[in-house]
């Protein structure tokens, strides 16, 4: 996958977009800090960390309806955040 600087910039936006959806639902929200072991205070020292932001995604990725909402909601194709997860550090691509 091309890394480049601002490839890497769009994938942080959609990955902070998610987050941003994730933390506005409360399910997922509660969720979210269940599996990943942070706390809400954590979050704000983190989501600027590019494996972190990384993270959100994979975690969007694991729940399809939620995937949907997201993508419906900030207008983007549902393949989207998949593609931009692979320019964040970390990106399993067996998904």
């Amino acid at each position: 996958m091309d890394k480049t600087h601002k490839n890497i910039e769009y994938a942080e936006t959609i990955a902070l977009k998610a987050l941003e959806f994730l933390l506005d639902n409360e399910e997922l929200k509660t969720e979210f800090l269940s599996i990943s072991g942070l706390s809400a205070e954590d979050i704000t020292s983190e989501f600027k960390n590019p494996e972190f932001l990384g993270g959100v995604l994979d975690f969007l990725l694991q729940n399809e309806l939620a995937l949907i909402a997201f993508c419906d909601r900030v207008g983007i194709k549902p393949e989207e955040p998949l593609r931009q997860r692979y320019s964040l550090p970390g990106a399993n691509y067996d998904y």
